[in-house]
């Protein structure tokens, strides 16, 4: 009579047993004495100040390039203020959970643009950013810019709490809108 064949049994570890540790090791890890909720250890900044300082300058470069492309081709002032505003709101939303240390004078450019009295001031004056030439590659270069900022955004929500992560993705998401409309708008 012929043996039957042994029963598979995985070696190692089940997965109830792995998702079991890495639960617990979650719940650890969010006890730990010393640590603050923003991720901060009580010496510096917390994770979300540090998130917050970073994303005002981000928009704050982002509202120079958008003031550089309206100086450099006003027939596009009209397209672009509105989207320009939106990303000044930004900067000031972030400037709001961001260090005081980290606030600095306005953009350049703000006094021809009211919709900059409302952003969020810079940590360093930048050179101003350079303008192609065409219209088109100006609507290009600042539809990249956004894009490449969104993206920055979305990987960002990783490292910090709830409501800046949710901040974070709200104006992610409307960085993304503003380059599908510099982008489709001409088609």
């Amino acid at each position: 009579m012929p043996l039957p064949p042994p029963s598979r049994t995985p070696s190692g570890p089940r997965r109830r047993s792995l998702l079991a540790s890495a639960a617990g090791a979650a719940l650890l890890v969010g006890c730990s004495p010393g640590a603050d909720p923003d991720g901060g250890t009580g010496g510096g900044p917390s994770v979300t100040e540090r998130a917050s300082a970073r994303a005002a300058r981000d928009s704050l470069e982002l509202v120079e390039q958008y003031d550089a492309v309206i100086a450099a081709h006003p027939a596009l002032a009209e397209r672009l203020r509105p989207l320009r505003a939106e990303v000044a709101l930004h900067a000031k939303a972030f400037a709001e959970g961001a260090p005081a240390a980290s606030r600095s004078p306005e953009p350049s450019g703000s006094a021809s643009h009211p919709a900059s009295a409302s952003a969020a001031p810079s940590t360093s004056p930048t050179a101003s950013p350079t303008v192609p030439a065409g219209k088109k590659d100006a609507l290009a270069g600042l539809a990249a810019a956004e894009r490449s900022l969104a993206d920055r955004r979305a990987k960002a929500l990783l490292d910090v709490p709830a409501e800046p992560a949710r901040l974070l993705a709200s104006v992610a998401a409307a960085g993304a809108a503003h380059a599908y409309l510099l982008t489709e708008g001409e088609k």
